[in-house]
């Protein structure tokens, strides 16, 4: 089994980016968070970059966090440099572009950092779910706002509070995802669209997109404002421990709600 990481390479002036733990599900640990901190920032810094892909190695993108690795006994729980970009983009934004393409699972955090991109290919047997409620949690990386901007209050809501799986078509109907093409085929399609970005004119491009970030940057400090007390209240809570226990036992969680 190889170690999990998040690889990087470049394509022209692409930075393509692996998330590749596949034999658990391309599940993260802390580890691969710093990984892929150093690989967005490179991208940020290098002029020679002008665009990158996301995208994961086997059948599914992420099945989101290796839970003990980040909240169990001995847990690790770090931060990247304070200079770097975020992998979430909470705080520290990438200036160039990001083409996600995802496949298979795609759960919890693996939709926040979709979220934190700009266009998104799906595979069509990508299966998403924000599953947290179900583990007595909440989105923690940009989910809360970032729904609402994407596909509106009803359609954020009613995925967000059912903590239910859909599929890619459902997916594409909600403009969580920009196209749906055969699986297999995703990783290809993100690199041309990756291309077809790097090849109009790089500052051009950048400011479309800062552009684009200022119309709604308010709205989305004030959500972000809100995660610390979103932290503090979910994951000191009775329900997080039970959820967290529930999964580590692979059972049904019994939630109390305190």
């Amino acid at each position: 089994m190889s170690d999990p990481t998040v690889r990087h390479e470049r394509a022209g002036h692409v930075l393509k980016i692996t998330i590749d733990n596949a034999e658990k599900r391309n599940a993260f640990v802390p580890s691969m968070m710093d990984d892929l901190s150093a690989a967005l920032t490179l991208l940020d810094r290098d002029a020679d970059l002008r665009a990158g892909v996301l995208c994961a190695a086997g059948d599914h993108f992420t099945a989101g966090l290796d839970m003990p690795k980040f909240f169990g006994p001995g847990a690790e729980r770090r931060e990247p440099p304070p200079e770097d970009i975020d992998p979430f983009q909470l705080a520290r934004i990438c200036r160039k572009p990001i083409v996600t393409a995802v496949q298979g699972i795609t759960y919890t955090i693996g939709i926040e950092l979709m979220l934190a991109g700009d266009i998104a290919v799906a595979a069509d047997d990508a299966r998403f779910c924000q599953m947290e409620p179900k583990r007595g949690l909440a989105p923690l990386a940009g989910a809360h706002g970032r729904f609402l901007m994407r596909m509106g209050w009803g359609d954020a809501m009613y995925h967000l509070l059912l903590a239910d799986q859909f599929g890619a078509t459902e997916a594409h109907r909600i403009g969580l995802v920009q196209e749906v093409v055969p699986a297999g085929t995703q990783v290809g399609r993100a690199m041309e669209l990756a291309a077809i970005i790097a090849a109009n004119a790089p500052l051009g491009v950048q400011v479309t997109k800062l552009a684009a970030r200022k119309f709604y940057e308010a709205a989305e400090a004030a959500a972000l404002a809100e995660l610390p007390n979103i932290r503090a209240t979910v994951l000191g809570s009775e329900d997080a421990k039970e959820g967290i226990r529930s999964f580590i036992e692979r059972r049904a969680a019994v939630f109390e709600g305190r």
